[in-house]
């Protein structure tokens, strides 16, 4: 007798937050219960065999409603709800997530001699993000950069961007960026406001992010990735270093071209590999 259904996300993750509350065909109240831990709902309130409509919400997604008929039995069987995000956009449970660094990556492309790329990238980060379960777009992003762990495959050159002429990786080992807000630019595709501190300077910067979906790893756990990009301009971090070789060609580009792939680890930490 009574009621299961189980609360999915559209990635198949359990919502646990979720409330599902069923009225009559006059509207009455007859029963409410909350999912558990994985989602499921299982309340044995008999119920008489007719019509009812149910209603699922949880903080942060779109409220799903649907028609259910009670058997003879007195029992309702929804099997599986799959709950959108509010307006439509996609992110993953709520709660913290730590980035996994050996399994993301920080990449930036400059421009050389006006005819082909330098790629490069930093090995050394770490960062946390943090889904809120109400307002999606109060949600929070937090990362560390090293400096010094610039790699672009050549050791003068990443030496040289270690100097006081680019990095200064001595003076200014961090480089961090802290967001300020969120704003939903298609289903499952959003736009990270917030600051970068670079060469001991400040500037807002925007982060194009796409988010690739959520899953489960062969530790236990559950990954999110995301991919973002985003231009900076060497200029406005006080980076003014080039060398201009003949016909007023610069040696290095003024614009990096920054590229973020990036696991996530649902969670405050990582697990032990």
């Amino acid at each position: 007798m009574g009621l299961t259904a189980k609360i999915r996300t559209r990635d198949g993750w359990a919502v646990s937050h979720a409330v599902v509350t069923v009225t009559d065909m006059t509207g009455t109240q007859v029963l409410r219960a909350e999912a558990d831990a994985e989602g499921a709902v299982r309340d044995t309130t008999e119920l008489a065999p007719g019509a009812y409509t149910v209603i699922v919400t949880a903080l942060g997604y779109a409220p799903v409603a649907s028609s259910a008929l009670v058997t003879a039995s007195g029992r309702a069987e929804l099997g599986a709800v799959t709950l959108a995000r509010q307006g439509g956009t996609e992110l993953p449970p709520p709660g913290p997530w730590t980035i996994d660094p050996a399994h993301s990556s920080v990449g930036a492309v400059a421009q050389h001699l006006g005819i082909s790329s330098v790629h490069g990238r930093f090995t050394d980060f770490a960062g946390r993000i943090e889904i809120a379960p109400d307002e999606v777009e109060k949600s929070r992003v937090e990362a560390v950069i090293r400096a010094a762990s610039i790699d672009t495959g050549n050791g003068m050159r990443d030496g040289h961007l270690r100097s006081p002429d680019f990095l200064d990786a001595e003076k200014y080992p961090e480089i961090t960026y802290r967001s300020t807000g969120l704003t939903a630019s298609g289903s499952d595709r959003w736009t990270v406001h917030g600051e970068l501190t670079l060469h001991g300077v400040v500037r807002p910067v925007d982060l194009d992010l796409a988010y690739l979906g959520t899953g489960p790893d062969p530790w236990g756990g559950t990954r999110a990735a995301f991919r973002a990009t985003t231009e900076l301009h060497r200029e406005d971090f006080a980076m003014n270093y080039n060398q201009v070789i003949q016909a007023g060609i610069a040696a290095i580009g003024t614009t990096l071209k920054v590229e973020l792939d990036i696991q996530a680890v649902q969670g405050e930490s990582l697990p032990e590999a």
